[in-house]
């Protein structure tokens, strides 16, 4: 596959990962088409780099349907899938003011981890229909997990817990999908420069960009967007969660 021929939904395309992504594969050459809860800045990204946008809700059945089936309509096919909605709560298990309150673990879990699900499972789908390559190839659909998979940090544990199922999910849907041509590959992102970070002040931005071993500083989005790039086009990456993190390992 390369990106110049690709047909691409990414969803969470509105902003950090997801419109760094959109905006690379775009430049590229790919057909995107933005999946998003934000209409007014999923539109303006759509818009500025020659793509479409559709109001998609990931945890709703009839509403991922209904993107995709806006996205084969105006890209023709999807041969790639790339999950970036997700959302993060900083509630510790229990806490000064009791237990961590199920419905915000629940919500993470459905957006994060059920909300990926959904998407790939219907994506899924759609590319198996495509016309294989020389090798068998029809798609890939990448996936977001996080390191907070693997060294999730107090506070954590609903986000931790989310990431970890998109991590314990790809190689089981790698085989699953293997007969229909179709690649699953994850990325498990450190600290990046998303509009999450970016609200809590440069002080803080510092503190944590001093963990990163090297180089010493946040990720910025670009770099997530250009691995994603790079495992669309290399097609013997299968089954496999890749690290983008400076080598931190959070504490």
């Amino acid at each position: 596959m390369q990106l110049s021929t690709t047909a691409t939904i990414v969803t969470g395309g509105a902003s950090g990962l997801g419109e760094a992504t959109a905006r690379h594969f775009a430049a590229q050459g790919a057909q995107v088409t933005l999946l998003d809860r934000d209409a007014d800045r999923g539109e303006a990204v759509a818009q500025d780099i020659g793509g479409h946008f559709v109001s998609t809700d990931v945890t709703d059945e009839a509403s991922v349907q209904a993107a995709i089936d806006t996205a084969l309509d105006r890209m023709g096919k999807i041969t790639a899938a790339v999950n970036c909605a997700g959302i993060a709560y900083a509630i510790k298990t229990m806490g000064r003011d009791g237990p961590h309150p199920l419905d915000a673990f629940q919500r993470t879990i459905d957006v994060n981890l059920v909300g990926s699900f959904n998407v790939a499972r219907l994506a899924a789908v759609a590319i198996a229909k495509n016309e294989p390559e020389a090798d068998g190839a029809r798609g890939v659909i990448v996936n977001t997990a996080s390191v907070a998979a693997f060294d999730g940090q107090k506070g954590q544990a609903a986000y931790a817990a989310s990431k970890g199922g998109v991590v314990g999910m790809t190689l089981p849907m790698a085989r699953d999908l293997a007969s229909s041509g179709i690649r699953v590959m994850t990325i498990a992102p450190g600290i990046f420069m998303t509009p999450m970070l970016a609200g809590l002040g440069e002080e803080v931005q510092a503190q944590l960009a001093a963990d990163v071993p090297c180089p010493p500083r946040l990720g910025d989005p670009s770099e997530y967007a250009r691995l994603a790039g790079f495992i669309v086009e290399a097609g013997y990456l299968n089954g496999e969660v890749i690290r983008i993190d400076g080598a931190l390992r959070m504490r």
